[in-house]
C-alpha cells in the first residue's frame, strides 16, 4: 500500500534486485502496520475492559468524594445541633435560675411552675434534636445518610475517625513514598 500524500515519488518499477528487495521489505512493514491497526479496532473485549476500569476509576472517586461530602454534612449537623441545645440549656438554667430566686420569696407555687417551665424547656431541646436529625435525614444523601446519622448519635467516635484520617493525610502528605 503506497500512500499517495507522502513526499517519495511514486514506485514505477524495480531498477535492480536490491532495490525491489527494499521495496518488498517496505511494502511488509506497511502492511504490518496495517494488520496492527485493524486488529486493534477488532479488539471489542480489549476496548471494554479499559472502558470498564475507566468507569471503576470514575466511581471510586465519586465514592470518596461522596464520603467526603456526607461528613462534611453529618458534622455540620452535629456541630448546629450542639449550639442549638448549649443555647437551650442555658436558657433553661438561667429562666430556671431566676425563676428559683422567685420561688424562693414566692414559696411553692412557684416551684411548681419552675419544674412545669424545666420540663417544657427539656422537651423543645429534645424536639429540636428530633428536628435537627429527621432534616439531615432528608438533605443527606441516600447512600451516606447512615454515616450521617451514626455520627449525629456518636459524635465522640467520629471525631476519633476524624482526626485518624487527617493525621493519616498529613503523614503521607509530608513524608510521600520514595
Amino acid at each position: 500500500m503506497t500512500d499517495m500524500s507522502s513526499s517519495e515519488p511514486p514506485v514505477t518499477g524495480a531498477k535492480g534486485p536490491d532495490e525491489l528487495r527494499r521495496q518488498i521489505e517496505r511494502t511488509r512493514s506497511e502492511l504490518g502496520d496495517t494488520v496492527e491497526e485493524l486488529a486493534g479496532k477488532m479488539d471489542v473485549k480489549g476496548r471494554a475492559r479499559a472502558r470498564a476500569a475507566d468507569l471503576r476509576d470514575k466511581a471510586g472517586a465519586m465514592t470518596v468524594q461522596l464520603r467526603s461530602s456526607a461528613a462534611q454534612a453529618g458534622h455540620t449537623v452535629h456541630d448546629r445541633a450542639t449550639q442549638a441545645g448549649h443555647k437551650v440549656q442555658d436558657k433553661a438554667v438561667e429562666s430556671g435560675h431566676k425563676v428559683q430566686d422567685k420561688a424562693v420569696k414566692s414559696g411553692h407555687k412557684v416551684q411548681d411552675r419552675t419544674l412545669q417551665a424545666g420540663h417544657v424547656t427539656q422537651d423543645r431541646a429534645s424536639q429540636t434534636s428530633a428536628a435537627l436529625e429527621r432534616r439531615a435525614e432528608r438533605s443527606v444523601p441516600r447512600p451516606a445518610r447512615p454515616l450521617v446519622m451514626a455520627a449525629i448519635r456518636h459524635p465522640r467516635p467520629t471525631l476519633i475517625v476524624g482526626a485518624a484520617v487527617v493525621a493519616v493525610v498529613v503523614v503521607s502528605w509530608r513524608y510521600p513514598k520514595k
